[in-house]
């Protein structure tokens, strides 16, 4: 089956939402039903051996269906949308290349923000030195002296980033000095290249919070009595949170760290644990809602009780087909 347009557009659709909103069950639907394959938009899930706190896919389920974009990267080393983008736009174009529907699936806003900007050019200009550099001297010198040097060779971008966004500051310095052109300048170009993706997003949603905070809930408890303390405890030994700051700071294992290092217990870290994923599935919910490329797709009924799988699949599949792909 062709999967790209006459224009030379990829054809794919995104699933996304909330943790624990019922994603991963709904792509893999989806890629058998549509002869896909399931491209990760997770920022943790990018990160090898930490597994159940990310809620990766199975070996059962990564059997049944290929999935990219998982544990392509090493835990104590960063990776963040300006890595994203360029990989998952060039695995698209090799899934689509052999037929196959990229059918994108995942939490993390800002990733698929990245992708449908279409901005990959720019983004594709990263060095980690560099980055490196930028931090110390933003710790030595100050925000307001970082700053700075963003306004001396990119206003524009200067302009548009406040100094106390640190790392946005600092990742448009670093596409200056790794490109040799300012990011303000990328953005401009990349607006008016016709964009190779643009895919079909579908955002699960719920109008009782509560049915999904339950489900949360029973996620928590499922990656705990997997082994979810003794991951991180593993995690933590082997200096991944030491040396990745974005894994330290993730949902999920940040709050078991205070259970391993004996501050509370292990019952106090599974309901905090449980909080913040709430919070964290509210976030996710307000980001894609504000979205206006994504298309609702209602788990639930307007009087709050949760709606059958195979219902929500044959709407997927409906919104899908309308759409010609």
């Amino acid at each position: 089956m062709d999967r790209v347009e006459q224009t030379g557009k990829i054809k794919s659709i995104a699933i996304v939402g909330s943790t624990a909103s019922g994603k991963s069950a709904l792509a893999l639907a989806a890629a058998k039903r549509f002869d896909g394959e399931i491209l990760s938009v997770d920022s943790m899930q990018v990160y090898r051996t930490m597994d159940i706190g990310t809620a990766k896919p199975t070996a059962a389920e990564q059997a049944e269906v290929r999935h990219h974009l998982i544990d392509i990267c090493d835990p104590k080393s960063p990776f963040s949308a300006a890595d994203f983008a360029p990989q998952a736009l060039a695995c698209a174009k090799e899934v689509a290349s052999r037929g196959k529907l990229p059918i994108f699936c995942g939490g993390t806003g800002l990733y698929l923000d990245s992708l449908m900007r279409g901005d990959a050019p720019s983004e594709t200009a990263a060095d980690e030195n560099v980055r490196a550099e930028l931090r110390a001297f933003a710790e030595t010198n100050g925000v307001h002296a970082l700053h700075a040097r963003l306004a001396e060779v990119d206003a524009e971008s200067a302009e548009q980033i406040h100094e106390n966004n640190v790392k946005r500051v600092i990742r448009a310095l670093e596409v200056y000095l790794v490109s040799g052109k300012p990011k303000s300048a990328w953005d401009r170009e990349s607006r008016l290249v016709p964009k190779a993706i643009e895919p079909t997003v579908i955002g699960l949603a719920y109008h009782d919070r509560e049915l999904l905070y339950a489900r949360i809930d029973a996620r928590v408890d499922a990656m705990l009595a997997a082994g979810l303390l003794e991951e991180t405890k593993r995690l933590d030994a082997d200096g991944v949170f030491a040396a990745n700051g974005t894994a330290a700071a993730a949902i999920g294992y940040k709050e078991l760290l205070p259970a391993i290092r004996g501050e509370i217990s292990p019952e106090e870290a599974a309901e905090t644990l449980k909080r913040a994923t709430r919070r964290y599935a509210k976030r996710q919910m307000t980001w894609f809602s504000a979205k206006d490329y994504v298309l609702p797709l209602w788990c639930d009924t307007a009087s709050g009780e949760m709606r059958p799988f195979d219902d929500i699949f044959a709407e997927l599949c409906r919104m899908v087909g309308e759409r010609g792909i």
